[in-house]
């Protein structure tokens, strides 16, 4: 549960159907318990504590963003995986990496924002997440010849209360 006065947010790209829920129904099958709260989608901000005072600046900042950014084609293409370092199996970005990059860097640049990551940022899917071995290999090999690409005209904004699912917010159409 987060404290008072401090809200948890993430931002995300959704994935349409049919490929958002055959992806999310994948999840699941393997034994993933996050497909129950979290839809597939490629992740913008990944999950960051922020005042619950400072979310008009916070959607001011990210309307800025989106009204820069015109929308734009990603292809998802087969598997990868993060493996040795995580025990995650995920669906690859084939177009549409750099708007992503792009998109996410500047979203961090928010003085309300700060966020240490771990890792470097790479756009993705995630299919598997800490699952036995056995699961992340059949989720790797059976999506192996995915293949969706959409139109993306806009991001996200979506909050947790520290049980349940993540709820959308607000929508930040792109190029508006």
């Amino acid at each position: 549960m987060t404290q008072p006065g401090i809200t948890r947010i993430g931002v995300a790209v959704d994935i349409p159907e049919p490929w958002g829920s055959a992806l999310t129904r994948r999840r699941a099958e393997a034994g993933d318990p996050q497909a129950a709260w979290t839809p597939a989608h490629v992740t913008l901000l990944g999950p960051t504590e922020v005042a619950a005072d400072a979310l008009p600046a916070i959607e001011k900042h990210l309307e800025d963003i989106a009204s820069a950014q015109q929308p734009f084609t990603v292809h998802l293409r087969g598997t990868g995986t993060f493996r040795p370092i995580t025990e995650v199996v995920f669906v690859t970005l084939a177009q549409g990496i750099s708007e992503c990059e792009l998109l996410a860097e500047a979203i961090t640049r928010s003085d309300d924002i700060n966020r240490d990551t771990r890792f470097p940022y790479h756009p993705h899917v995630t299919v598997a997440q800490d699952v036995p071995a056995a699961a992340l290999d059949a989720v790797f090999e059976d999506l192996a010849g995915f293949s969706a690409i959409f139109e993306v005209s806009a991001f996200t904004l979506f909050s947790h209360g520290g049980e349940g699912p993540w709820r959308p917010r607000r929508d930040f159409p792109l190029g508006s």
